[in-house]
């Protein structure tokens, strides 16, 4: 999922372009885009999107970003959106491993079988606190993405270079610990690809899937980033073939190319590969 593009669910018109774009993942989007006046209608035009696709060939992710729990659309966006086809509820707002918990018991209740994972925000002070605990309270989190506007914004925290990178680093390291996904922040410069390119080139080279996109002119620098190389992939492909002779050999460490190659590293090769398996064609 190397680029998430956000797509206002009050914005209908907008909804079939996104989908012939080149964003590996949408995230129809019902809370910060939308007017409180027009949550209801926002939902009803995402259902209705999500509807019309049924029984048709899948090229994306697809998301919803719901209403914050507690609000008081966020029952209905349970209730509409736990069996239409989403991928991932991207919950906001998530403190702590009991509201995570909550919202994953309340989906099974609503369709057991076929409601969506969760890509849970880490997007305020205690929820960063809380990450380890919230990335590990459920089976249905699947994922964690980092909300630097909301965990910057407020306190005065300048998004540096600096600050970015500690943040990031600790949604990764607490994404990693328990064994899920992790996305990169959402950046409001439209004009400004090069700082948006800095970002995820930092959240990349950390081990993040991909990062979310608020324009689409955003999209192409998100999947250009997080492609692997040509020469990453014949690397991978390599350790990969000598892990298998060196296994055969009894050896659990090798060299190659002038490298001591042992578990760690044939680990992140094959992950690497399975990653280029998931990705759409080129």
């Amino acid at each position: 999922m190397r680029s998430k593009l956000f797509v206002p669910g009050i914005r209908p018109e907008l909804f079939p372009k996104a989908w012939a774009g080149d964003a590996d993942a949408l995230s129809f989007d019902l809370e910060d885009s939308v007017p409180d006046a027009g949550k209801d209608e926002a939902r009803r035009n995402v259902v209705a999107w999500l509807q019309s696709l049924r029984g048709e060939p899948r090229t994306k992710t697809v998301i919803v970003r719901t209403n914050a729990p507690g609000s008081p659309w966020f029952e209905d966006d349970l209730r509409a959106l736990a069996d239409v086809g989403v991928d991932l509820l991207n919950v906001p707002k998530v403190d702590d491993a009991d509201g995570a918990r909550a919202v994953a018991d309340r989906l099974e209740s609503l369709a057991a079988a076929t409601s969506p994972g969760l890509l849970v925000n880490i997007e305020t002070p205690r929820g960063l606190a809380n990450a380890a605990a919230i990335a590990t309270a459920h089976p249905r989190v699947s994922g964690l993405q980092l909300g630097l506007a909301d965990l910057f914004e407020p306190h005065g925290i300048e998004r540096t270079p600096a600050n970015v990178h500690a943040a990031q680093f600790a949604v990764r390291m607490t994404a990693a610990q328990a064994g899920v996904f992790a996305l990169d922040a959402a950046f409001a410069g439209i004009d400004a690809p090069d700082a948006f390119e800095a970002e995820a080139r930092m959240a990349r080279a950390l081990g993040f899937a991909g990062k979310s996109c608020i324009h689409p002119r955003q999209v192409a620098l998100a999947n250009r980033v997080f492609m692997p190389t040509p020469q990453e992939v014949a690397w991978a492909h390599r350790v990969v073939d000598a892990a298998a002779l060196a296994d055969a050999r009894g050896h659990g460490a090798f060299e190659l190319d002038g490298h001591m190659v042992d578990a760690p590293f044939v680990q992140r090769a094959r992950t690497l590969l399975q990653a280029i398996d998931r990705q759409p064609g080129e």
